[in-house]
C-alpha cells in the first residue's frame, strides 16, 4: 500500500503539487533587478552565441584567460542549451531557441551514455525545459533513453547509482549526484514505469543515511563496497578536506533533497532539505551576504575565495524550499533566497557587460584543490541563477 501510494504521488505533475505551495512577498527594488539582470544575461549570451565554436559548448575562463570550452560528453554540457532555453522563456526571442537546438544537437548522442552519472545535468536541463516550453513529444523518447542509460549505474546491493568509473574508488557516489535523480522521477511519471523513481527513492535513501553528518553537512564522496554494500570510507573530492563542508555539495543536497520532495511528498526529504537548509543558514561562517566560501571550513576565512555556484544552486533551491513548509521557516528561506540574489545582482559578483567571457557570473571555485576553475565563472553558475531569477519572478506576491 505505501509503495503504491509512493507511485500515485509521483505521477502527478509538478504544476499540481506545487499549485499547493505558498508564494512569497515581493521585494519590488529586487523585482526590478531581477528584470534588468534578465536583460543583461540576455546581452550577454547574443555576444557568447558569436565567441563559442559551433563544435563545442562554453565551460569556463581558462588560465590565460580565454574562453573554456568543452565537449558534449563534459558534465556541464547541458547548462548552456538549458540557459538558452530559460532566456528564451524570458525573451521569447527567436536567437535564443535557435541556439538552444543547435547544442542540444551536439548534446543528443549522450543519451546513449552509461559511462557518467550527470545525465540529468547533461541531458534534462536542456530536453527537459525544450519539453516543457515547446510542448514538442520528440524530447520525451531522448529523455527516456537518458533515464535508461542513467539507470543501468544503479547497484541494488550499494543502493545508490555510481558517480564515477575513474579513481581509486570501488564504487563512489558523490552528494552532486542528487540533482540527476529529477530525470528519473521524469521518466516514471511519464512511462508509467516504476523503476525508475524506484531507483531514485533508494538513492536518496541511501545517501540520506550516509553522506550526512549529525549536524546535516554532507560529506562529498561516499565510496561503497559493491559486493557488499558496506561504506569504505567518506572522503572529499573537490573539498578542503574529508570532514570540512564544501559549499557546493552543501548546496547539491539542499536542492536534491527539495526536488526529490517536491516529486514524491514524502516528508522524509523535506524534513533532510530543512535540516541542510538551516546547517547553511546558521553556519558561522556564512558571509553577511550569503555568498558561501568555496568550503565552509577553509583556513582562510574571511579572506577565502567565495563560491558565486554555490549561491546560485542554493538561492534557486530555497525558493523552492520556502513553498513547501510552514509560514515562519518559509519567510526565513525567502528572505536568505532574496539576498542571495540581490547579492548575485550586484557589481561584486555579476559580471561587466562584453566581458567576463560573456558569461553573467563571476568568482566561482570549480575544484580548488585541483587548482581547476578558481575564481572564473562557470556555465552552471549561470544556469542556476538564470533560474532563480525567473522562479523568484513568477513566485512572487
Amino acid at each position: 500500500m505505501k509503495k503504491n501510494l509512493f507511485f500515485t504521488v509521483l505521477l502527478l505533475p509538478a504544476f499540481l503539487m506545487q499549485s499547493y505551495a505558498q508564494a512569497g512577498k515581493a521585494d519590488k527594488v529586487l523585482l526590478a533587478k531581477a528584470d534588468a539582470t534578465l536583460q543583461f544575461a540576455a546581452r550577454q549570451y547574443k555576444l557568447m552565441m558569436k565567441h563559442v565554436p559551433d563544435s563545442l559548448l562554453p565551460r569556463s575562463t581558462s588560465k590565460d584567460g580565454s574562453l573554456m570550452t568543452s565537449n558534449s560528453g563534459w558534465w556541464t554540457s547541458g547548462f548552456y542549451p538549458g540557459t538558452n532555453w530559460y532566456l528564451f522563456e524570458y525573451t521569447k526571442d527567436p536567437a535564443f531557441k535557435n541556439e538552444a537546438l543547435k547544442r542540444m544537437a551536439l548534446v543528443q548522442k549522450e543519451q546513449y551514455n552509461t559511462h557518467t552519472h550527470d545525465l540529468g545535468f547533461m541531458m534534462y536541463c536542456p530536453f527537459g525545459n525544450a519539453l516543457r516550453i515547446t510542448k514538442d513529444t520528440a524530447y520525451k523518447a531522448i529523455l527516456l533513453t537518458s533515464a535508461k542509460s542513467l539507470s543501468t549505474r544503479f547497484n541494488p546491493t550499494v543502493g545508490c547509482i555510481k558517480s564515477w568509473d575513474h579513481g581509486a574508488w570501488k564504487f563512489p557516489v558523490i552528494i552532486d549526484n542528487m540533482m540527476n535523480l529529477e530525470l528519473l522521477n521524469w521518466a516514471t511519471r511519464e512511462s508509467g514505469d516504476k523503476q525508475f523513481a524506484d531507483i531514485a527513492r533508494i538513492h536518496a535513501n541511501t545517501t540520506m543515511k550516509n553522506h550526512f553528518r549529525p549536524d546535516y553537512s554532507s560529506y562529498h564522496v561516499v565510496d561503497y563496497d559493491p559486493a557488499t554494500g558496506a561504506v569504505n570510507g567518506r572522503k572529499t573530492h573537490q573539498g578542503l578536506a574529508d570532514s570540512s563542508a564544501w559549499s557546493r555539495g552543501q548546496a547539491w543536497g539542499l536542492y536534491g533533497y527539495t526536488l526529490m520532495y517536491r516529486d514524491t511528498k514524502d516528508k522524509a526529504y523535506l524534513e533532510q532539505a530543512r535540516h541542510i537548509a538551516d546547517f547553511i543558514l546558521n553556519n558561522p561562517h556564512m558571509p553577511a551576504d550569503l555568498v558561501p566560501y568555496w568550503d565552509y571550513d577553509a583556513p582562510d576565512i574571511p579572506n577565502a575565495l567565495r563560491d558565486v555556484s554555490a549561491a546560485s544552486v542554493a538561492a534557486s533551491a530555497l525558493l523552492e524550499l520556502s513553498r513547501y513548509t510552514g509560514k515562519a521557516d518559509g519567510k526565513r528561506y525567502w528572505n536568505a533566497a532574496e539576498k542571495m540574489l540581490a547579492s548575485l545582482c550586484s557589481p561584486a559578483y555579476l559580471a561587466k557587460e562584453e566581458e567576463n567571457n560573456d558569461f553573467i557570473l563571476m568568482h566561482s571555485v570549480g575544484h580548488l584543490p585541483n587548482k581547476s576553475e578558481v575564481d572564473v565563472p562557470l556555465t552552471y553558475a549561470d544556469y542556476y541563477f538564470v533560474e532563480a531569477l525567473l522562479r523568484y519572478k513568477q513566485w512572487a506576491k
